[in-house]
């Protein structure tokens, strides 16, 4: 049916006529009608409705709200705890040796984290290289003494004095190690020959290695009571600043064979087991060979801890 409609001008009706771009504009107000209702009803239906998925996440959201907190709550407690240890071992460090621990931090390489952005790219990889020559120099010098140890064993020979003389032993214990040290006594520079191990008094001390006792010598002076054992093949061990002895000369003692206890008998500052190690009457590092009874972790704070300790303890 034909549309009219009446033209106040010319003072008539004027049939309606429907063009193109009328349609179009017409079909385009729809659609846009029809996008926005569409984006509406499906925005209150995000907001109001939730899905199975939906609902899963938000309670495992929630849950882990309420773990970090506990988490931040269980970080702070063990972080209080810790310092709190790093202050009674500092305190005892200064009452045994007069002087601040060492910081540790520096013998783990994360340490270097901090400073890594300011070091340039050459000089890392400079530093990377010769880090892995000396790697390989000592893989190759472990190939070579593993080599040489299995010799030994093959013609029946007798292994170098390797286990600890203190079980139980925690790297912080260990003190000062061959070399020239300070006097706790005198305050002056003196050559130290054995490695310091700090324990309690009355704590057992057992041979490193299977041997013969060569010497026990009772004093109040010097190193005091001394346990010295023949382990053949030229090594010798030595047990110093012993409370008591229980063995006698010419006696074979088995490795982990109990010879004595911890005291502080002649020269001694503190309760603690002075060792020594001889290679024909040589005076050896006794850390060289105590890396077979401890973890590799220990060991490395071992060695830091013997020559970052300026003070011995006799």
């Amino acid at each position: 049916m034909d549309r009219y409609v009446f033209d106040r001008t010319r003072m008539e009706f004027r049939k309606v006529t429907h063009s193109v771009w009328n349609i179009l504009g017409k079909a385009l107000k729809y659609f846009v009608i029809t996008a926005s209702l569409a984006v509406v009803y499906y925005i209150v239906f995000a907001l109001l409705v939730n899905t199975d998925s939906e609902r899963k996440l938000k309670r495992e959201n929630q849950m882990y709200s309420r773990m970090y907190d506990e988490m931040v709550r269980k970080e702070q407690l063990v972080g209080d705890v810790l310092e709190n240890l790093k202050v009674k071992d500092d305190e005892i460090y200064r009452q045994l040796f007069n002087s601040d621990a060492p910081d540790l931090g520096i013998m783990y390489p994360e340490g270097l984290l901090s400073v890594i952005d300011s070091v340039q790219d050459k000089d890392i990889v400079d530093y990377v290289g010769k880090k892995l020559d000396l790697l390989e120099e000592a893989s190759g010098n472990v190939e070579e003494n593993f080599q040489h140890v299995m010799k030994i064993l093959s013609e029946g020979g007798k292994l170098p004095p390797l286990s600890n003389p203190l079980h139980d032993f925690s790297y912080a214990r260990t003190g000062a190690s061959v070399g020239e040290k300070i006097n706790p006594f005198y305050k002056v520079a003196v050559m130290h020959g054995g490695l310091d191990l700090i324990s309690q008094q009355g704590d057992p001390v057992y041979a490193s290695a299977d041997g013969v006792v060569k010497d026990v010598d009772h004093s109040t002076k010097g190193l005091g009571n001394v346990v010295t054992i023949d382990h053949g093949n030229g090594f010798i061990t030595r047990y110093a600043h012993l409370e008591n002895t229980r063995v006698s000369k010419g006696q074979k003692v088995t490795r982990d064979k109990q010879i004595g206890q911890v005291g502080m008998s002649g020269n001694s500052f503190a309760p603690h087991l002075h060792y020594e190690v001889l290679k024909d009457t040589l005076r050896v590092d006794p850390l060289n060979f105590l890396f077979a009874s401890v973890s590799p972790e220990d060991y490395m704070g071992m060695l830091f801890m013997s020559s970052n300790t300026g003070q011995s303890m006799d």
